[in-house]
């Protein structure tokens, strides 16, 4: 394999003083295009932590961050003992999503548009397709959820089971299999508006219930406007809590 040159590259070197999560995305995406462009080749080793620390002028935090993120989106695979690899299994012309970069607004609107089409149209298919095992699998997952609430807890693999099961119900195995990756890319990321909800505003917990509520009762009649209406709705409100919590969170100018 031969060995990796920022210079080299056309994307610009990860500056000193940036934030963390920037230096780490930079370090990420530089990585990232050469798996893309073949430059580094499926089972090919990735150099060292220590190498890629000189190469790129950041700190090992920073590159296991990165790392962390190529692993996430199945571009790179670990071995014990061996190091770091491409990904043998890697397809240059696969579908792909990454996760969306922390403060990058743009990429995180994309990631709602793509995330709306799919929950809308699962829910409205889910409404006219559910079996009575279906909707006791939501319906489980609804009393989980209202369990935590009344208990100060989360409630996230509670509402994991419940968007699952709306996803199931549409008995659509294709649906089905993009709902899995998209939950390990990048549905994480908007499901964190739940978990940011719960620890910061209790109160609002119980409009989140409700939108569950309604995107239940919806399906349960097999009425499939109402269920794509109610999950937009729940979708958007989502979106809107994330936005919220991420602009709390920046820093001041």
């Amino acid at each position: 394999m031969q060995p990796i040159h920022p210079q080299d590259r056309r994307d610009p070197e990860p500056q000193r003083g940036a934030p963390k999560h920037s230096l780490s995305a930079g370090v990420a995406d530089a990585l990232a295009e050469q798996i893309r462009q073949g430059t580094l080749a499926p089972g090919d080793r990735l150099p060292t932590e220590k190498q890629l620390t000189e190469l790129y002028s950041v700190s090992r935090a920073v590159v296991r961050e990165a790392l962390a993120r190529l692993k996430s989106e199945g571009l790179i695979t670990s071995q014990q003992g061996s190091g770091v690899f491409v990904d043998p299994n890697f397809q240059r012309n696969a579908f792909r999503i990454a996760a969306p970069t922390p403060g990058d607004n743009q990429d995180l609107e994309h990631i709602l548009e793509l995330m709306l089409s799919i929950e809308v149209t699962a829910a409205r298919y889910a409404a006219q397709r559910r079996s009575d095992a279906d909707l006791k699998k939501m319906r489980q997952a609804l009393v989980g959820m209202e369990y935590a609430l009344i208990n100060d807890k989360l409630g996230d693999e509670e509402d994991y089971q419940f968007h699952q099961a709306i996803v199931q119900a549409t008995h659509n195995p294709h649906l089905v299999a993009l709902n899995d990756y998209l939950e390990a890319n990048v549905r994480r990321v908007i499901r964190s508006a739940r978990n940011n909800t719960a620890r910061m505003y209790a109160e609002r917990m119980a409009a989140v219930q409700s939108e569950h509520q309604a995107i239940f009762a919806a399906i349960e009649g097999g009425d499939s406007d109402a269920a794509g209406k109610a999950a937009e709705q729940h979708l958007r409100n989502a979106a809107d809590r994330l936005r919220l919590f991420q602009a709390e969170r920046a820093p001041p100018v």
